[in-house]
């Protein structure tokens, strides 16, 4: 890779959702950078990968060789959801993350935010996927999920707060909902979780969305 900087600098990210690929999409990632010259190919640390260093038109023929005939997302929602092999496929693994993920991915995917908000799932309590500092953390153990909202690690870190434990798949997915619903309804615009559960508070917060996922049976303290 040469060291001179391209003089396009447009980059674009088209997935994969956690980080999961196949043949087929690996071909297309290879035919769309031969065909444009592409000279910036990286996986990210979260999981996706970019192909940067062109236009705005092979930009878009891109976005449509992989499936994205619209383009990117807008940046408010969720911005992307990363997962670790989980139990299926590491010794370490106490739950499923993969599976929790795929499920979370079609449950908030289109739920509208203030901010872009990062998912972290990690599948035992080592957090491979540093969930400790997402917007929305999960980590398994055998009892079950522990979700945390509002981490950031970014220019201004900040450990989420756990709001509670031992979740079935299903209950950790209710829950996310109502935790991003209130995020939603109660955030200012662009407004990161990290930043609103500074203000708001975290036992404001446990009322409300405890109370919004009241049939939830609670396995765990929260």
């Amino acid at each position: 890779m040469s060291n001179t900087p391209p003089l396009k600098s447009y980059n674009i990210l088209p997935g994969p959702i956690m980080g999961l690929i196949t043949p087929e999409y690996l071909e297309s990632v290879a035919a769309a950078v031969r065909k444009h010259d592409i000279p910036l190919l990286k996986i990210t640390s979260a999981q996706r990968l970019a192909i940067g260093g062109h236009g705005p038109e092979a930009a878009a023929d891109i976005w449509r060789a992989l499936g994205f005939p619209d383009g990117p997302k807008k940046p408010a929602g969720v911005h992307y959801i990363q997962a670790c092999p989980g139990s299926r496929w590491c010794k370490y693994g106490q739950l499923d993350s993969l599976e929790l993920g795929c499920k979370l991915d079609k449950a908030v995917k289109d739920v509208a935010l203030p901010a872009k908000t990062k998912f972290g799932l990690s599948g035992c309590g080592m957090n491979c996927c540093e969930s400790y500092i997402r917007d929305v953390g999960l980590f398994g153990k055998k009892k079950g999920w522990t979700l945390i909202f509002g981490g950031n690690g970014g220019g201004r870190p900040r450990v989420g707060d756990v709001i509670a434990r031992d979740l079935t798949d299903d209950q950790a997915v209710e829950l996310t909902r109502a935790c991003l619903n209130f995020y939603a309804a109660k955030a200012k615009s662009r407004e990161r979780s990290a930043r609103f559960m500074e203000r708001i508070g975290v036992e404001v917060f446990k009322r409300a969305v405890l109370r919004e996922g009241a049939d939830i049976r609670l396995g765990g303290s929260v």
